[in-house]
């Protein structure tokens, strides 16, 4: 039996890249830079080539049918949040759930609306446990 190989970890402008791509949809290389440049300066070039590399590793498939190549994601968003963060809590939490929900506790302030959603999610979880 053939194992799914998990999608490729995306670098951090990569996933600006794609979160570009998730909002607005299949895009052209102009279309993501645009984007881009509302968040900070960055070249046209680089763009390109950074969206060239992510059809290379697989995070992206290029449709060269225009002129234009448009770009879409290859993974979706919620799949990448989940490799990125299996990846953070084996790599900085030890692979322990609860110390990353600690550690995230204690650094930032819960809102009672963060706080509610978190408890019907848990009592969720913990019925379907059962």
């Amino acid at each position: 039996m053939a194992s799914k190989r998990k999608p490729p970890k995306p670098t951090p402008a990569e996933l600006e890249i794609l979160e570009v791509l998730w909002t607005l949809g299949p895009s052209t290389v102009r279309a993501v830079h645009e984007a881009l440049l509302k968040r900070r300066p960055m070249g046209y070039t680089g763009v390109l080539k950074l969206m060239q590399i992510m059809a290379e590793k697989g995070l992206v498939d290029r449709n060269e049918e225009q002129r234009a190549h448009v770009y879409k994601p290859r993974v979706p968003q919620q799949e990448t949040r989940q490799t990125l963060l299996d990846h953070l809590v084996d790599r900085a939490f030890g692979g322990s759930a609860a110390q990353l929900v600690m550690q995230a506790f204690s650094s930032k302030k819960v809102s009672r609306e963060e706080l509610a959603e978190i408890r019907r999610i848990l009592d969720e979880f913990e019925g379907g446990a059962q």
